[in-house]
């Protein structure tokens, strides 16, 4: 099996690597029908870093104060990809003076020279229409005072992409790199001239796509909110990019947007931000009410489950829950064991999260990342709700497909004159222990107090059966589990009441106040937010009740309330 998957890999990459030489060959074009305006958000603080020789991608950090890009050792795979995929020209062009403009300008006319005729490691179809999308954007920062025979150059590398794209983009991998493939080659049939002959194409191929990966309710095989964002930013980029060009984008294209808006729109907290499940993470900055914006439409919220998530708010509060079973199969390479976790945000204030994604840290933190123990649910102790395949444990890279993952998984969502309810559960201990994880929330109507009750128990006769065999093994001193809830590192957290309860003050000025029934064991004890961007992971604690399940169910109960709420005066506006 993986001897044939290398193979196949190779297979790939030397068919890439063909076409993009043969691409070489064609006629190239020779100007702008049209030019897309700018719609890509970047950082002007990564911006800055680059001007000044910080080089940071994939959780590496380089410096390097003179020469090319292009030169930098590579520390890892993602590092050349990220590089490769020329998105810092949208930092650089947040930055937009001439320090930027000549890094950007000499940075891509390099890439030219060293790679123009089809060599190197950006030849594939995602990165390659990823840069394509960057290089039209970005064209009048990047040819402002350069030379005719420099211009000329230019065109010709974007012809012999599009070229490349337009007979490769079907090998991208299906989801998030096909569209930005597809998207790309959009852009491009678009933008250049003699190069229009692809626009049709193209666009039928990213509606078919629409079709294929984008399901009934708006979301992805993935269940990444931040993956599905970037697809439902890449499909509103080709549906303004055809309007402006005088074309109509078609229905299915357009029907994809108005489903994925509701979506996304359920998987936003209070704060703007995205829900941290699968692999993703909160979003760029901007992003999301930038393709909001830019999709129209009228303003809907996804109501039930929306990708699997269930959302609860109320007041300054959002609560999004991971309440449908976890991806499989290759769309599960990047998923978690996040089965029945939550998120919650106050107002401006994430106050509950999941740890993350840890790939850009190393295979040890993306393993870790990836664990039941990593979010804030319940994890019976040295186990996870779903497993890795073999093949991740072999690597021990933490990569590799989710396996053993709960089968039966339910949520019931009700709203009264009370406020909101969620009744939630999933089968993913069965196999090991016998055990079924239900967890019960209750939002009041002013947002102000979250009830819930965790239960891990035994519910048929066969699981009783093989919890009684797993008790033998322990020895009957029951079956060990942890109820977790990680805070935001920005939570300043302490024990209160003689330990019988935690306080946790946001920089809005809210208290919050945690307190659980006394059936488990409480403590504060240190976490980590793992952010992408960062160097490092972020210190940051966890509240921790734990217990053991002897009877054939455990049951704990727990409150978050607030103690004390914003002052109405004053706007939480301070990071």
């Amino acid at each position: 099996m993986a001897r044939s998957a290398t193979a196949a890999r190779l297979s790939v990459g030397f068919a890439d690597r063909f076409h993009a030489r043969l691409a070489a060959l064609a006629r190239p074009a020779t100007g702008f029908v049209s030019q897309p305006e700018p719609k890509s958000i970047g950082s002007f603080a990564r911006g800055r870093q680059l001007t000044g020789g910080n080089f940071l991608f994939a959780g590496f950090l380089i410096e390097s104060k003179s020469g090319s890009i292009w030169d930098l050792p590579i520390p890892d795979p993602r590092f050349e990809e990220a590089i490769q995929g020329c998105a810092w020209l949208d930092d650089l062009a947040s930055v937009a003076d001439a320090p930027a403009r000549q890094r950007a300008q000499d940075w891509v006319f390099d890439w030219i020279r060293r790679h123009g005729l089809g060599s190197g490691p950006g030849w594939t179809p995602d990165l390659t229409g990823r840069r394509l999308i960057r290089w039209i954007n970005h064209a009048i920062m990047l040819l402002n005072g350069r030379s005719r025979a420099e211009s000329d150059a230019y065109f010709r590398c974007l012809g012999r992409q599009t070229i490349f794209l337009s007979r490769r983009w079907s090998a991208a991998a299906p989801g998030l790199p096909r569209f930005e493939a597809l998207t790309g080659l959009v852009y491009a049939g678009l933008a250049l001239t003699g190069m229009e002959r692809h626009v049709i194409p193209a666009s039928e191929a990213l509606a078919a796509e629409c079709a294929r990966e984008i399901d009934a309710e708006g979301g992805i095989p993935t269940r990444n909110p931040e993956e599905l964002l970037e697809v439902f930013t890449l499909l509103t980029w080709a549906a303004m990019a055809l309007r402006e060009a005088g074309r109509a984008p078609l229905r299915t294209h357009l029907e994809a947007i108005d489903r994925v808006a509701p979506t996304l729109r359920a998987l936003r907290h209070a704060d703007g931000g995205l829900a941290r499940f699968h692999g993703g993470g909160r979003g760029l900055e901007g992003r999301l009410e930038q393709a909001l914006a830019a999709a129209g439409g009228r303003a809907l919220t996804a109501h039930g489950l929306a990708m699997g998530y269930a959302r609860l708010a109320a007041g300054r509060t959002t609560i999004i829950v991971d309440a449908a079973q976890p991806p499989t199969g290759k769309a599960s390479a990047n998923a978690h064991a996040s089965t029945l976790a939550l998120e919650l945000t106050s107002g401006r204030r994430p106050l509950l999260v999941n740890c993350g994604s840890g790939a850009s840290f190393g295979p040890d933190w993306r393993r870790a990342g990836r664990a039941t123990a990593s979010h804030s649910t319940l994890a019976v102790q040295g186990y996870s709700s779903s497993r890795l395949s073999a093949t991740g444990f072999i690597l021990g890279n933490g990569r590799g497909e989710l396996a053993d993952a709960p089968d039966q998984v339910w949520a019931q969502p009700e709203t009264d004159a009370n406020g909101q309810r969620l009744m939630t559960g999933h089968n993913g201990y069965v196999p090991t222990h016998g055990l079924t994880h239900i967890r019960e929330l209750s939002l009041t109507l002013d947002g102000r107090a979250l009830t819930g009750q965790d239960t891990l128990g035994a519910m048929t006769v066969a699981d009783r059966r093989r919890f009684e065999t797993i008790m033998a093994r322990y020895k009957h001193q029951g079956v060990a589990f942890d109820l977790r809830f990680h805070l935001h590192p920005d939570v300043d957290a302490t024990l209160d009441l003689g330990g019988s309860a935690v306080s946790m003050a946001l920089k809005s000025g809210e208290i919050w106040v945690f307190r659980h029934d006394g059936t488990a064991e409480l403590d504060l004890v240190p976490s980590v937010y793992l952010e992408s961007g960062r160097l490092k992971p972020r210190a940051t604690r966890q509240i921790v009740l734990s217990a053991r399940v002897v009877e054939y169910a455990c049951q704990l109960g727990w409150t978050l309330a607030k103690a004390q709420d914003t002052p109405a005066a004053i706007r939480d506006t301070d990071d």
